[in-house]
């Protein structure tokens, strides 16, 4: 019999609860990423995506929880594990292969044998850096919707199968308007997110021994339950958090996900006075964004952004 869903539980009330976000947790305990769920985060080079995702595995770890750490990304295991273990992570654990499994693919045949393993493995958290050398190796555009499809049935949804969190790694698109949207790619690889994708936005650049720290925004959220825990201020993408990391007298660092406050905005949606003035200054007044865009010469996202500031300033 077909698994036909069953809408009479539904209206009783009696299906389970959505998924909750329980992994990576942020300071007040929400998590970001949902377990179970193909989760992403993107941006730019050296923007911390890495150093969010080594904070998860040390977490995750500490927690008692089993982590497979898929190296694509050439990062080596040297300096992957040297900052897992400047951020705490036990080198007792570290060097459990019940625990902790860290592997640099050769080619996609290695890679359908890690899925392999997994379904008898049983990790809670993998963390696939990332996908932009992923699709290549089978063969994939990551333009195309079908290539895309083909490779997250290969990889992504049996590491998933086996109730793993599973997070991806991502870049953000080239154009000005397209990074505005989130990965860049076949808008595929933003449908088969089942969990959380998080964009990740440098607010003070990360160094070695002197950390750093980033804004984390909502770019989707499949379950809400993120976004339910989150500043709800009109923000396309609702602040999620900061990831900030910095020293320890010890020579390690410490790292931490800070919940935001209440009224707190995501900074990259928040205008500039000065770019608000300017809207504020056309005669006449513009009509739109775009009459905004247009007679300003700006770019879209910036014209948006000042725009839809002037109106709120406005009462409008």
């Amino acid at each position: 019999m077909p698994g036909y869903i069953d809408v009479s539980a539904l209206l009783a009330g009696t299906l389970p609860e959505p998924p909750k976000p329980t992994v990576c947790p942020r300071s007040d305990g929400v998590g970001l990423f949902y377990a179970e769920q193909y989760n992403v985060v993107f941006g730019d080079p050296e923007s911390g995506k890495t150093l969010l995702t080594d904070h998860a595995t040390v977490v995750e770890l500490a927690a008692g929880g089993r982590v497979l750490r898929i190296d694509l990304d050439h990062n080596g295991p040297q300096s992957t594990i040297g900052r897992l273990l400047a951020m705490g992570a036990k080198p007792d654990v570290l060097s459990d292969p019940e625990l902790f499994l860290y592997i640099e693919p050769e080619d996609a045949r290695e890679v359908r044998q890690v899925c392999d393993h997994m379904a008898e493995w049983g990790p809670t958290l993998v963390i696939l850096d990332s996908l932009g050398e992923l699709l290549p190796m089978f063969g994939s555009n990551s333009n195309s919707a079908d290539e895309f499809t083909t490779c997250h049935r290969a990889v992504i949804k049996p590491l998933v199968k086996t109730g793993a969190c599973v997070v991806g790694i991502d870049h953000l698109s080239k154009g000005a308007d397209s990074r505005a949207y989130g990965m860049g790619g076949t808008v595929a690889k933003k449908r088969a997110i089942g969990g959380s994708s998080i964009r990740v936005h440098v607010d003070s650049a990360f160094t070695p021994g002197k950390g750093g720290s980033a804004y984390l925004s909502i770019n989707k959220d499949r379950h809400g339950g993120l976004r339910a825990e989150s500043p709800s201020l009109g923000d396309k993408e609702p602040l999620a958090g900061k990831f900030v990391l910095w020293p320890e007298p010890d020579g390690g660092m410490r790292a931490e996900v800070r919940a935001p406050e209440d009224n707190e905005r995501n900074p990259g949606e928040t205008a500039p006075d000065a770019d608000i003035a300017e809207v504020a200054a056309l005669d006449p007044p513009a009509k739109s964004a775009n009459d905004a865009q247009a007679r300003l010469k700006w770019r879209a996202t910036r014209a948006r952004a000042a725009f839809k500031a002037w109106k709120q300033q406005e009462g409008k």
